[in-house]
């Protein structure tokens, strides 16, 4: 008999606030009459799938013992979109390591689809760096964001959304807004741009630059005197800038 009404009061218990929620829910629905307005609250869970396609260069000597690499996220320009990998191998560390040159770093080149921009694919390309440092021996306090043109863009476009991520930059012949600039005065940047680039006018470069110095971080820019748009090539060939990817580390100037 006690069993029984102990069981009683729970269903009675369980009825009541059953009822009480059900009264929340509809007072909530009706909270706001018409002519007035009031606090309300929207919650949804939405899953979504992301993924691209990238070439993957893994240095000399990696796995042979336990070491974390220093990693190079690079961003390709708008002529080598699509859905062909060789064409991300027409231009910077992808070109190089094709032709045989040895980086010490291990070297990401993802290819963005036909059609679209790296600045709209910034949740793909931080997805990615998430999945290589979960995959990959990745020193994380030594990973460089670079890219050419439109992937000059998605270097300053990405690197001010997550500059916690990156111990250095180097973008090349891009831009972006002045309001990036903000988030990247703590970020060592080395941006690239041919005086004569009649496709991304100097001036890009010029402002980003000026607007991070402005703020006290670190950024300085190489102009080439007689390079058209075309300034990638003697950049990506420069052992200079790759000694000075290497002498930065997260959080450190």
């Amino acid at each position: 008999m006690r069993t029984s009404c102990l069981i009683c009061f729970a269903i009675a218990g369980l009825l009541l606030i059953g009822c009480g929620q059900l009264q929340r829910s509809e007072m909530g629905k009706d909270s706001v009459l018409a002519g007035s307005q009031g606090p309300q609250a929207f919650e949804k869970t939405i899953t979504k799938t992301v993924g691209c396609e990238y070439l993957l260069y893994l240095p000399k000597g990696y796995g042979e013992k336990e070491q974390r690499w220093p990693m190079i996220l690079f961003l390709h320009g708008a002529g080598e979109r699509g859905s062909d990998l060789d064409k991300v191998k027409k231009h910077g560390p992808p070109k190089l390591v094709e032709g045989g040159k040895d980086l010490p770093f291990i070297v990401v080149s993802p290819q963005c689809p036909e059609g679209d921009w790296w600045t709209a694919k910034v949740e793909v390309l931080i997805n990615l760096l998430d999945d290589i440092v979960e995959r990959y021996d990745v020193d994380t306090e030594r990973v460089y964001l670079t890219g050419l043109s439109m992937g000059g863009y998605g270097t300053w476009m990405l690197g001010s959304e997550y500059p916690e991520r990156f111990a250095a930059m180097a973008p090349i012949c891009g831009g972006g807004g002045r309001f990036m600039t903000r988030r990247l005065k703590d970020v060592p940047i080395w941006a690239f741009h041919g005086a004569k680039d009649s496709v991304v006018p100097l001036k890009e470069s010029e402002e980003m630059v000026a607007a991070i110095k402005g703020r006290g971080g670190d950024a300085r820019l190489t102009v080439y005197p007689d390079a058209g748009h075309d300034s990638w090539t003697e950049t990506y060939n420069n052992q200079e800038l790759y000694d000075w990817l290497l002498k930065h580390r997260k959080g450190e100037k």
